[in-house]
């Protein structure tokens, strides 16, 4: 595809899978957005919400795993929008991933900070509540907790720094968080309904009941029980996001045309199917599904009353462990996005970015600039909500592009595919995806979440201008396709070649 090896190609297909599974993480999304969906339409938006969520997101991911295997390269979907759709597509399409792909990281990292570590982390250490909340710096009509701010500053730059070290280091903690996930996931169910004094109601998980408007909910008073019951559908989609990472380290995955599609789409699959177990479980045992609303993100603690102190005390711990590696995965599929949209010119001080580190083999700078912006996003007051909503806004927006674009581009400019071939399903799949995530995006816009609403016409309106009022359609010029693909491919070989006759 006419760019040099510079990364270390070192990352199995288990490793492929398990980056995309880490940031995923049902263990994360699948709590802190939680109430997301049962402050919606009830026990409903768990069990048909979900499911219905998650056959969206699955369409979509085998759309995308098809053009992945096709065009296995760091950041994929710029290249894909790029290649699919032309230059000032791929453009904007990079511009949307890479703004969801920081939302990711400072939403993750905003949740490792509350719930997991406020509710489980604090009280093992002897944190008051007070040393938590009390140390507040006002600006004006803004206030700082010095506390929260400190703690996501130092576990942001921790993960920044562990980027920094090689993608051996950040393979072998997301692996373990792979195994970690299905095991913690599997506990934590099986603990709370063993333990549980409610009795099982499955009929709960079928039953609508229009919760907005009400004590904790997300969602302001909506008569529309269509809308309200879309409205839970966030739960699923900030979930059930992040997977575009396994393309993102196509460049560090062996037979990256065959195992990066297997990456995206189990990652899917088994996030899907263990996410659905767990959530039920919550509903299940809840006593009370209106007073589990007015909770809030306290809901778990309550309902891990029952367990026993030491067991609940290890699945704490879990689940913050397991949060943190899926922030330190986040950050690793942002920085390779920002590295390779850097790569081909697209960003301000490109010919930084795009440098790696002669040792580590990772994109340095890419990593901690990815970090500072991300630490930077969590300084917003109303934090997680707009930051969960906003990423997956932003990414399923990018997903969307690149396979829109081929359903076009099929057959014409895109003649020859992967290991991975949807075969004659292709574009049937293609345009359930473009409307599957066109209908997730309408969704995340809707209010309270109007914000995000406003501000992707703001990001479509700074593009515009950069694009055009700017030039920049005339200075970027895309990444090497064809012809020039070639001549960069065939002068690499040459390189190459001088340096083996060298050794």
């Amino acid at each position: 595809m006419g760019y040099a090896q510079e990364l270390a190609r070192t990352m199995s297909g288990f490793s492929n899978f398990a980056i995309s599974f880490s940031i995923i993480c049902i263990l994360a999304g699948g709590i802190t957005a939680f109430q997301g969906g049962l402050s919606a339409g009830g026990g409903a938006s768990i069990g048909i919400g979900w499911p219905v969520g998650a056959l969206f997101a699955l369409v979509v991911a085998a759309a995308m795993a098809q053009i992945s295997s096709s065009y296995p390269t760091s950041g994929g979907l710029y290249h894909w929008g790029s290649i699919l759709g032309g230059k000032g597509y791929g453009w904007a399409t990079a511009w949307f991933n890479l703004l969801g792909l920081i939302f990711v990281v400072a939403s993750v990292n905003f949740g490792v900070y509350d719930p997991f570590f406020t509710t489980f982390i604090a009280p093992l250490l002897g944190i008051s509540s007070e040393t938590l909340t009390g140390h507040v710096l006002q600006l004006g009509s803004w206030k700082i907790n010095l506390f929260q701010t400190g703690f996501i500053a130092a576990v942001t730059a921790s993960q920044a720094l562990l980027n920094h070290m090689g993608i051996k280091i950040t393979t072998k903690l997301t692996d373990l968080s792979g195994y970690l996930i299905f095991v913690v996931a599997l506990v934590l169910t099986v603990s709370l309904l063993a333990f549980s004094k409610t009795p099982l109601d499955f009929s709960r998980l079928f039953t609508f009941t229009n919760l907005s408007g009400t004590e904790g909910s997300w969602w302001p008073q909506n008569a529309n029980s269509g809308m309200v019951f879309l409205s839970g559908l966030l739960l699923t989609i900030y979930t059930i996001t992040g997977f575009d990472a396994s393309a993102h380290t196509s460049e560090e995955t062996h037979n990256a045309s065959a195992n990066v599609p297997k990456g995206i789409l189990r990652s899917v699959m088994w996030s899907a199917l263990f996410g659905y177990i767990m959530i039920c479980s919550f509903v299940l045992v809840m006593p009370d599904i209106p007073k589990g609303v007015a909770q809030g993100a306290g809901f778990l603690s309550s309902l891990l009353d029952t367990v026993p102190h030491g067991l609940k005390v290890a699945l704490g711990i879990g689940l913050f462990v397991v949060n943190y590696i899926c922030g330190l995965a986040c950050l690793t599929s942002t920085s390779r996005m920002m590295y390779a949209f850097a790569r081909d010119g697209g960003l301000p001080a490109s010919h930084t970015l795009k440098q790696v580190h002669h040792h580590y083999r990772t994109p340095v700078t890419a990593i901690w600039v990815s970090a500072a912006l991300a630490f930077v996003a969590t300084l917003y007051g109303d934090a997680f909500v707009v930051l969960s909503t906003g990423c997956a806004v932003f990414l399923y927006i990018s997903y969307v592009m690149p396979v829109a674009a081929g359903i076009f581009a099929e057959g014409k400019t895109w003649t020859t595919k992967g290991p991975f071939n949807l075969g004659s399903w292709s574009k049937p799949i293609a345009v359930l995806a473009t409307l599957g995530g066109a209908t997730l995006v309408f969704v995340g816009v809707q209010p309270p979440n109007d914000k995000v609403l406003y501000l992707t016409l703001g990001l479509c309106a700074v593009m515009l201008v950069f694009w055009w009022a700017l030039g920049e359609r005339n200075r970027f010029k895309g990444p090497p396709i064809g012809d020039t693909a070639a001549k960069r491919a065939d002068a690499i070989h040459r390189i190459e070649e001088s340096f083996d006759e060298t050794a």
